[in-house]
């Protein structure tokens, strides 16, 4: 393992994504059971991406009290049907929602014209719950959750929003095997904004695979800027950035 610190934000790179995984895997872990120990729940927003596989999968075999655990997921297409492989809740559900006992899952799953209300419903959930921990990967666009660099603001009134979907963004949907085709890749999303993930008190962020090298390399080299949305990382008060070599191979 490779430790570096770019500003405020650790990096770490493993030679392997299940290294990669399972040390993710045990941060997490230990935020959760922090909070727990400390008023009896945590809140917890959930990344769905293949990126996420490793991390989630040794999650999974973390000593933790699911019971006490209050999930959340961080962007949601506009205009699937509900049981869509493809949709980030079932992502999740297959991932992790479905295999351990939560105290409580909320998803953002709606119809196309319930847009609006799911937001302003998943406004007041935050609200009401304040998140502990929210678990991130990087975009090939640089983006965090659906904040493609046109939508992105790092000032952002709003804890969720509706926007639109980037080319980039959408062809890496296909390229992840999510969808057959770039026609297919819904045009519209609900996520969580720029200036809430900042506002999250502890963060990890899992970002393995080649693909995500130029945008890792921009986050952590290029100014802090909506251009690489992810580059205001470096800025978090308690973030970690874990790589794996190929992720990595730009910064090394």
């Amino acid at each position: 393992m490779i430790t570096k610190k770019v500003v405020n934000l650790p990096v770490k790179i493993f030679d392997t994504r299940e290294e990669m995984g399972v040390d993710s895997a045990k941060r997490v872990a230990e935020v959760i059971n922090a909070a727990i120990a400390e008023k009896g729940v945590a809140n917890v927003v959930f990344a769905a991406a293949p990126s996420q596989d490793d991390m989630l999968k040794s999650l999974l075999e973390q000593d933790i009290d699911w019971s006490k655990v209050r999930a959340f997921h961080q962007d949601e297409y506009i205009g699937i049907a509900d049981d869509e492989p493809a949709g980030f809740g079932n992502f999740l559900d297959r991932a992790i929602f479905k295999k351990v006992n939560f105290k409580e899952i909320h998803y953002l799953r709606c119809d196309a014209d319930k847009a609006e209300e799911k937001c302003a419903e998943y406004t007041k959930l935050l609200t009401d719950y304040p998140i502990d921990m929210i678990l991130l990967g990087i975009g090939e666009n640089g983006h965090l959750a659906f904040n493609d660099p046109a939508v992105a603001d790092f000032e952002d009134p709003k804890k969720i929003k509706i926007v639109e979907l980037d080319d980039v963004c959408r062809q890496q949907q296909v390229n992840d095997g999510c969808f057959a085709t770039l026609n297919d890749v819904p045009k519209q999303a609900m996520s969580l904004t720029m200036s809430f993930i900042m506002s999250v008190p502890h963060a990890v962020c899992v970002v393995p695979t080649i693909r995500k090298a130029n945008a890792v390399y921009n986050a952590l080299n290029g100014p802090v800027t909506t251009a690489c949305p992810a580059s205001i990382l470096r800025n978090h008060n308690d973030a970690i950035l874990y790589l794996d070599k190929d992720s990595a191979s730009k910064i090394l």
